[in-house]
């Protein structure tokens, strides 16, 4: 009951086609049902008799019943579709806004490819079943205790055969649901599982078609498609047995009615249009629990799908803003005050940063190195609070960023993630992402600052440019530049560079901190890279190491004090020879760091910088 009441107040402006359905159900079902017991009066008063007068008055009844049934179930139908699709258009729209409130841990709780399935395909099933409550399992239970009714008004005793097969028949339909009910929430897990393959292989085909690897990919579709296949058919396989027993069920009444109907007449306990109207009754209540056959079907389907829903809009956000919170960030100041964090969601649950403790000054140019793994965009993730730590604080202009408005404090932290991502739409358009009242005159100041005003003014239509889904139609350096361009539209109190500069060459790259340097002098700005290149403007350089701070310090102290910021340095700005990078490789697999830090990293940045020459 919990789930369906959570499912209904999204009824909202669509009530009153909701309750009109079913009226006009109920309207058509009563006509319907007088349509046997007038042919039984045709019957025996006109036919039997030979009175052509009884049989031309008793047909235009008949008639005039089936259109106005015709006419009101049309109706009915209609109120069911608009409220049915109504409350799948709420639905969604629910779901959509819900998902707007989830912090990141959220959203790997119930992973992307899982809440694209709960918005597509598990709304569509509650639709569907929905939209069979309101006409057909309104109908049905009606049709089917009318024509009962009639049954016991016309012979008492013969209406015994129908209560017999009745109570038998509803033990096996429950029996059968059940059984399915947890095998299609199974099914719809699997669902996840197939849109997460799709949704995998379609954003990255471009590697997938590098690779040659379309073979790999068709067969792994293929091998969740096969398991969803399996599932499907079990339960099913199960609800095919709805039919074939209710089938029987019915056609052992008519096969008993006419045995002991024709004793009846016989008797003369009921007449032969009695007989007659009883086996029309026969036929309703028939598709009646065919018409209940497909709604069993139905909800046990959208019982996984309800409850898949429910988990979605009643799950609370992680990180919401507190009351009294506070709407004003004084300045880019960052303190992380012992901070650990893991990712609980979705990780082993081990620290990926474990007690970091530093604080960067407003207005300071910070750099950030680390391997693959160290926790640098996690530990960037922190200042926005797009997480929450575990323990310690992260604090940004004086204050715990959890006493502030979120809204407040993500529009004072700008971050350009290492997934740069562009819209559909102009140039213009992704532009004032950043700000959406940004006049020309201040995009085209920031896309100067990011330099990415010479391969804009390039274009035929300039800033109303087109950009295509994903920025597909832009390269990786043009949709970095682009990204932080949108970012510096914000004017923050800091901004995050995380890795947004890897797809740019290095004069480009001092470019952009020349500019940041000159235009936001007291904005923090924050830089994760693996060229050490790009520490040139950098007041300090921190350097993490599997989630802890290895040294924290300008670049020149570094170099005296930190043997894995002096490694990748050598690395990078060594001879671009071979024996260079041969002996660099060497030393770093010599040296007693190696066993705590990733030997292959600096060799690797080093050939990704002889590469760039």
């Amino acid at each position: 009951m919990h789930i369906i009441k959570t499912l209904l107040r999204q009824l909202k402006q669509y009530k009153a086609a909701t309750i009109l359905a079913p009226l006009f159900t109920l309207a058509a079902v009563g006509l319907e049902v007088l349509v046997p017991y007038v042919m039984a009066l045709l019957i025996d008063q006109g036919i039997a008799v030979g009175d052509m007068g009884q049989v031309f008055k008793w047909g235009i009844i008949m008639l005039l019943c089936a259109l106005l049934a015709l006419m009101v179930g049309a109706s009915s139908g209609i109120f069911g579709s608009e409220a049915s699709t109504g409350l799948a258009a709420n639905l969604r729209d629910a779901l959509f806004e819900k998902v707007q409130t989830y912090s990141f841990s959220n959203i790997d709780k119930f992973s992307t490819a899982g809440l694209v399935t709960r918005m597509t395909t598990d709304v569509t099933n509650v639709q569907n079943a929905f939209q069979m409550v309101l006409t057909i399992a309104t109908r049905a239970p009606i049709t089917l205790v009318a024509s009962l009714a009639m049954c016991l008004i016309i012979s008492p005793s013969l209406s015994v055969i129908f209560f017999v097969a009745m109570v038998g028949l509803g033990f096996a339909l429950i029996f059968i649901m059940l059984k399915t009910m947890p095998m299609f929430g199974n099914v719809f897990r699997r669902y996840d599982d197939l849109n997460a393959s799709v949704q995998e292989n379609v954003t990255a085909i471009r590697v997938v078609k590098a690779f040659v690897r379309e073979d790999h990919e068709s067969e792994k579709f293929k091998r969740a498609a096969d398991e969803l296949h399996d599932l499907f058919v079990a339960a099913e396989s199960l609800l095919a047995w709805n039919s074939p027993v209710m089938m029987c069920s019915m056609y052992g009444c008519i096969i008993a009615l006419s045995w002991f109907g024709t004793h009846s007449i016989l008797e003369g306990h009921i007449t032969t249009g009695e007989l007659t109207s009883l086996l029309g009754y026969v036929m309703n209540i028939l598709v009646s629990l065919m018409m209940l056959t497909m709604v069993f079907v139905m909800i046990s389907m959208s019982a996984a799908s309800g409850q898949r829903i429910v988990e979605v809009l009643e799950e609370e956000p992680d990180i919401v803003s507190p009351a009294n919170a506070l709407t004003e960030v004084v300045d880019g100041s960052i303190d992380f005050d012992h901070v650990t964090f893991s990712y609980r969601a979705t990780g082993t649950g081990e620290a990926t940063l474990e007690d970091l403790d530093f604080s960067i000054r407003s207005g300071e140019t910070i750099g950030i190195l680390g391997s693959t793994g160290s926790g640098k965009s996690t530990l960037v993730s922190l200042i926005s609070r797009l997480y929450d730590v575990d323990s310690g604080s992260v604090r940004v202009g004086g204050q715990d960023v959890r006493a502030y408005d979120t809204e407040v404090l993500r529009d004072a932290v700008a971050v350009v993630l290492q997934q740069n991502t562009l819209f559909s739409g102009t140039i213009l358009d992704n532009l004032r992402w950043g700000n959406e009242h940004a006049t020309l005159e201040e995009c085209q100041r920031a896309c100067r600052a990011a330099c990415a005003d010479e391969f804009i003014e390039r274009f035929p239509d300039g800033y109303a440019t087109m950009i295509d889904q994903g920025g597909t139609n832009v390269s990786g350096g043009q949709r970095q530049r682009l990204c932080i361009a949108r970012a510096l539209l914000k004017h923050p109190r800091v901004l995050i560079l995380d890795d947004s500069t890897s797809a740019v060459d290095t004069a480009t790259d001092a470019s952009i901190q020349r500019a940041f340097a000159e235009q936001i002098p007291d904005t923090t700005k924050l830089i994760i890279s693996q060229r050490v290149s790009s520490f040139g403007a950098c007041d300090r350089i921190l350097v993490l190491d599997a989630g802890r701070v290895s040294g924290f310090a300008p670049e020149a102290e570094l170099l005296e004090t930190n043997q894995i910021y002096r490694e990748v340095f050598e690395a990078q700005n060594k001879a671009g020879s071979e024996a260079d990078f041969d002996g660099i490789d060497g030393q770093v697999a010599a040296n007693p760091l190696s066993q705590r830090y990733d030997p292959a990293f600096a060799h690797e940045i080093a050939a990704a910088t002889k590469a760039e020459r």
